[in-house]
């Protein structure tokens, strides 16, 4: 089974994350946290910076690493990297996404999240 990696941007403003709503492909519809692919040669972090940049047209700051999540697709296994990211500058622009949300933690599961995506949502209400 290939396997891809990829980064998420935790987007925190004040008390609220920001989910993103796929508007392409298998996934479409589904909420996830914003991020990509990391190509060769890349850190995570600077796949993350690039990433949030093409597709929300603002700068983040990573806070930190919240994890690494591991998960099982049918058709591929998905190694995720999640960090705690600000807006560093910029204006939200929604390039790639359908739609975008700013959820306070006890909204965290009103979203039809992503499956490996879905596997953060406790531990972020717990943060």
């Amino acid at each position: 089974m290939k396997t891809i990696q990829v980064s998420a941007a935790i987007i925190m403003n004040k008390n609220k994350i920001l989910a993103t709503q796929r508007g392409y492909g298998e996934f479409k519809n589904g909420w996830e946290f914003p991020g990509g692919k990391v190509e060769k040669g890349e850190t995570a972090e600077q796949a993350l910076i690039r990433e949030i940049n093409e597709e929300l047209d603002v700068l983040v700051e990573i806070s930190s690493k919240l994890k690494t999540v591991e998960y099982d697709y049918p058709e591929f296994h998905l190694t995720m990297h999640c960090f705690l990211c600000v807006i560093k500058s910029g204006t939200l622009i929604l390039k790639e996404h359908k739609s975008a949300k700013w959820l306070c933690k006890e909204e965290l599961d009103k979203v039809e999240w992503l499956p490996a995506d879905r596997t953060l949502i406790e531990e972020l209400i717990n943060y």
